[in-house]
């Protein structure tokens, strides 16, 4: 409350200390202020051309194995976090969510007694926990909004229930189609 009866002058210099101190809000008032729709649309696509990129890195490498699929898709994640983070825009973190899960490989044959079994089932659960994740977010969208991205969210489903995703996605409830 003793906040309030500081002079405005004050009050201002240690907003802007704050702010300085915390890079995503710095990040966020600039998108804010300076940016607009357009710029919006470039973080987007800009965001969207990463993850194609890192994906086709991926699929180009030596063996592809699930334990370089889930630090890929972690990452990935992180940042498209960051980007709802500055921007607030729900819209594009979910398009930018289900062009990850539809991209991404899932499918890998490591054995049992294979040391990248153990990252196999941790990549399988976390991709099912991450589509769970987009869908209590689809939700919460308007319908006309939901409409337009059922398509790649029923592709990401069948995507999980065709792979060893299937016995995960059952048992956290994920629905096979929308």
């Amino acid at each position: 409350m003793e906040i309030r009866s500081l002079p405005e002058k004050e009050k201002d210099k240690l907003l802007l200390r704050l702010i300085a101190k915390d890079k995503v809000l710095t990040e966020h008032l600039h998108f804010k202020l300076l940016e607009d729709e357009g710029d919006l649309v470039q973080r987007h696509q800009k965001l969207h051309s990463v993850i194609d990129e890192s994906i086709d890195d991926l699929r180009s490498g030596k063996k592809l194995v699930s334990k370089d699929a889930m630090l890929r898709m972690r990452k990935l994640n992180g940042m498209i976090s960051h980007h709802f983070k500055v921007t607030k825009d729900v819209l594009t973190e979910i398009e930018l969510r289900i062009h990850l899960l539809s991209n991404l490989p899932i499918a890998f044959t490591e054995g049992i007694f294979s040391p990248m079994h153990k990252f196999n089932e941790k990549l399988n659960v976390y991709f099912v926990k991450s589509a769970l994740s987009v869908l209590g977010k689809y939700t919460k969208l308007h319908e006309d909004i939901q409409f337009d991205l059922r398509a790649g969210l029923n592709e990401v489903l069948t995507k999980i229930y065709k792979n060893k995703t299937a016995a995960v996605a059952e048992e956290l409830g994920l629905p096979k189609e929308l």
